[in-house]
């Protein structure tokens, strides 16, 4: 990284030369090809010693590229590259548990990471805690002598509560252990996870990152070392993405700054106006955070927004819920995030459908809520077209 330059500039800039290839094309190509072919066993030889491209599940270059450009937005030595968010987290969990082990986990978490913690871990006698990582002390309260990881988001989701990284940093490595943190709802452009004391920030690249929702892919990102670990679980369990989803998404990645802070902008405006908006019982996101939370918001985030992402409930009436759905124009459901336009979705049948509805409740997830993934729209836009649909709920 040349520090003289801008994030974006640098992002534009990145590493994109390959061992081999002697052209220099202005977009980097598709290396459509599923194993390197060698001369000589002399050359294989070699192939393997110095880690070249022969495998395409092992190594190859468009995978290379796309972690050399994560691992530039996190401040990383290095980023594994795996076919989804959710291989980055399996990959990531099971390199650094082994039987015995506990992990304590922020209650309010995506729904299928809760789903490892209390169906998956188990099975293979690794112990997991889910507790409110809003409050420190019922963290240090069960953290115990075998805690190897604590895991958490810097947003959860879809409640967009905000954690204390640089607390939970000091807590993990005083007992040992490490502190893994998915930043797909903040990204790393609005947040390096690193910077605060964690060893491992982990993306859903499906999600804003790549941005266009054409492609799928997730990354693991901090020291050489642990990379190191977390590679061999994922090309071993078969989870490291295809060059053709890593070509797209490095394509996707070129513009994220700039759509990433313009979608954060809009989510804080977005935010602003439904907080007003008699039908909203209440808001979700950094830019609208009050008291302690506000002030960890500006710990987090500076003056940046924080996220692209908000949630809002309404009162619960599944009749209106379809009338205000269908009474949107530029907003409309998906079962994703992070694209160019703006989606919303409905976590109690969609993200945290398998979570008891006694324990969403209890984490503020009510049928009542909506998550937005917002977009690229002229905010006023967007603003107009939720605050005409939320006259169903007169």
């Amino acid at each position: 990284m040349n520090f003289e330059y801008s994030e974006n500039t640098n992002l534009l800039h990145s590493e994109r030369t390959i061992s081999g290839m002697s052209l220099i094309p202005e977009t980097f190509p598709l290396f459509a090809t599923a194993a390197f072919s060698q001369k000589n066993m002399t050359d294989v030889r070699q192939a393997y010693a110095e880690k070249q491209f022969t495998y395409v599940r092992t190594r190859n270059p468009n995978r290379r590229v796309l972690a050399d450009a994560i691992s530039l937005l996190e401040g990383s030595e290095d980023s594994f590259i795996a076919s989804s968010g959710m291989g980055a987290i399996f990959s990531t969990l099971f390199a650094l548990l082994k039987a015995g082990d506990h992990v304590l986990c922020n209650k309010s978490i995506y729904g299928e990471t809760y789903e490892i913690m209390t169906q998956v871990l188990p099975f293979y006698q690794i112990e997991a805690d889910l507790v409110d990582f809003s409050d420190l002390n019922q963290v240090r309260a069960h953290m115990r002598k075998n805690t190897r990881v604590v895991y958490t988001e810097v947003a959860s989701n879809p409640c967009i509560q905000l954690v204390d990284l640089k607390a939970l940093a000091e807590i993990a490595h005083q007992a040992g252990a490490f502190l893994v943190v998915d930043n797909t709802f903040t990204t790393p452009v609005n947040i390096k996870p690193l910077a605060f004391g964690a060893d491992v920030s982990i993306n859903s690249l499906t999600k804003f990152l790549n941005g266009h929702s054409d492609a799928l892919g997730g990354s693991a990102s901090g020291c050489r070392q642990l990379v190191e670990k977390i590679s061999f679980i994922g090309k071993v369990s078969g989870t490291p993405i295809s060059p053709y989803d890593s070509w797209m998404i490095f394509r996707g990645l070129q513009t994220a700054v700039l759509r990433i802070e313009k979608q954060t902008e809009n989510a804080v405006r977005l935010a602003a106006a439904l907080a007003q908006n008699p039908h909203v019982e209440a808001v979700f996101h950094p830019s609208v955070a009050q008291n302690s939370e506000k002030q960890l918001a500006m710990q987090l985030f500076g003056q940046k927004g924080g996220s692209p992402m908000l949630s809002f409930i309404v009162p619960e009436n599944d009749q209106k819920f379809d009338l205000f759905l269908e009474k949107l124009s530029l907003s409309h459901y998906a079962m994703t995030l992070g694209g160019l336009r703006t989606t919303l979705s409905h976590p109690c049948t969609s993200s945290h459908h398998s979570v008891p509805d006694a324990e969403r409740r209890a984490l503020g997830i009510t049928p009542g809520m909506f998550r937005v993934s917002v977009g690229l729209e002229d905010a006023e836009d967007l603003i107009d077209d939720f605050n005409r649909a939320l006259t169903v709920f007169d």
